[in-house]
């Protein structure tokens, strides 16, 4: 049985939050972005620890279109790195609008669930309000990754797949 868990029902919340595996926890600068999990241009592409879906990422953490060994392996030309730069900043302040969504529903859930004995209409109703505004930010994240996916070759698209990518110098 999973810690914090009783006869399958969560106790009480660990390291302060309810998140689960499909939350942004990652910190960086400037709030989600293209995020791995929290930073723009970091949190938008999932994988190990918990983010956005790890079925949504296209490719290496952060805006790796920005990154010039990525750009010259994959022979982004200047209009697509220009366009997934625009497509990333039109989709940037609604995901960090809906993931201040996601933590202010997270917050009102978590006295409901410390509560003894819990409401459960009440707690019922936000673990919706919560699961709605993180289906809300993943639709979200998932629109602006295939816009970006869209724009790239099928050579680049296989390219990008194949073979790591370095980190960012």
């Amino acid at each position: 049985m999973r810690p914090g868990m009783q006869n399958g029902v969560r106790q009480g919340p660990q390291n302060g939050n309810f998140r689960g595996a499909g939350m942004m926890q990652r910190k960086g600068p400037g709030g989600p972005g293209g995020f791995h999990r929290g930073g723009p241009g970091e949190a938008f592409h999932g994988g190990p620890g918990g983010g956005m879906g790890a079925g949504f990422r296209i490719g290496p953490p952060g805006m790796w279109w920005k990154n010039p060994t990525v750009v010259q392996r994959l022979g982004l030309t200047p209009d697509q790195v220009k366009k997934m730069d625009d497509i990333f900043q039109a989709a940037r302040i609604q995901l960090i609008d809906l993931k201040a969504n996601v933590e202010k529903q997270n917050a009102i859930l978590e006295p409901m669930l410390g509560a003894n004995p819990p409401d459960m209409n009440k707690t019922m109703a936000q673990i919706d309000k919560v699961a709605q505004a993180r289906a809300d930010l993943e639709k979200a994240n998932a629109r602006m990754l295939l816009g970006i996916r869209v724009l790239l070759t099928p050579a680049q698209w296989t390219s990008l797949h194949t073979r790591p990518t370095p980190p960012p110098q």
